[in-house]
């Protein structure tokens, strides 16, 4: 979406300031010599003045005196919350260790069966080898039996 942009323009009755509409007590508004960019002002703050105006300390409650058993109350309340707030901090810290003894448990748990699992299989491997070189040993003695009872029939 593009926006038209407009030239800024003093004489247009969206853009003109009339100082008339309001009233203001400690500000004077004088206005300066209308320029080419723009209007200008000057603006005069008056100094305030306290008249009529009610006292703070009136609207403001005033701040009592606290006794030492008072005192003495805020702070074992501010202690209490302290040891609320690094109770909770080491029960976090306590799940946070016993879930990383979990995690190290179960990572140890799933090496310990790949390392099961790996000489199983090594085993099974082995075990097939050694049938298998059994059996070719058996045959080359029966062709070598073969061979040496032909042999011994033809001679």
């Amino acid at each position: 979406m593009v926006l038209a942009r407009h030239k800024w323009d003093p004489s247009h009755p969206r853009n003109a300031v009339d100082l008339a509409w309001c009233v203001i007590k400690d500000v004077e508004v004088i206005e300066l010599n209308k320029r080419a960019s723009g209007q200008a002002f000057e603006v005069i703050l008056k100094p305030p003045s306290f008249d009529g105006v009610p006292e703070l300390n009136a609207t403001m409650p005033q701040r009592r005196e606290l006794s030492m058993e008072e005192i003495q109350k805020k702070l074992e309340a501010a202690e209490e919350r302290r040891k609320c707030q690094e109770a909770e901090l080491l029960k976090h810290l306590a799940e946070k260790r016993e879930h990383e003894r979990d995690v190290i448990q179960k990572a140890l748990e799933e090496n310990n069966n790949f390392i099961k699992n790996a000489k199983e299989k090594l085993e099974q491997k082995m075990e097939a080898n050694k049938e298998n070189r059994e059996a070719l040993l058996v045959a080359m003695l029966e062709r070598l039996q073969e061979k040496s009872h032909s042999l011994f029939l033809s001679l």
